[in-house]
């Protein structure tokens, strides 16, 4: 089954999502500043791509306070408004029952959206 959600999820704006993900962390590499951020977009790209099955979990040895700043900076840079979007998304599906999976998806990518800094996927 999650197979079959993941090539849904894929053909109904999965691959969009990525898309728009791995365009921002193209524009980010772009400064020095923006590389850890960067890699955080990617992080969000590759959940987008096959979120079935996929599990974020906060890594056992994070920075510290380091992942806190990070994380406290991308919340104030954009964080919030990718992790709205997501929300909204996921409200919008979570209408239908067809579209609770997918809402369900659209929600674990708002959690990854607020604080990426110190999190991985599984």
């Amino acid at each position: 089954m999650k197979i079959l959600g993941n090539l849904i999820w894929l053909v109904f704006g999965g691959i969009l999502i990525a898309i728009e993900y791995v365009i921002a962390s193209l524009l980010l590499m772009i400064t020095i500043i923006g590389i850890p951020f960067a890699f955080q977009t990617l992080k969000l790209a590759g959940l987008a791509l096959w979120p079935f099955g996929s599990e974020v979990v906060t890594t056992e040895n994070p920075a510290g306070c380091t992942s806190t700043l990070l994380n406290v900076i991308w919340l104030l840079i954009g964080g919030i408004w990718i992790a709205l979007t997501h929300v909204f998304f996921g409200i919008i599906l979570c209408l239908t029952i067809i579209g609770i999976p997918f809402g369900k998806q659209h929600f674990k990518l708002a959690a990854l959206a607020l604080t990426p800094f110190g999190k991985t996927i599984r």
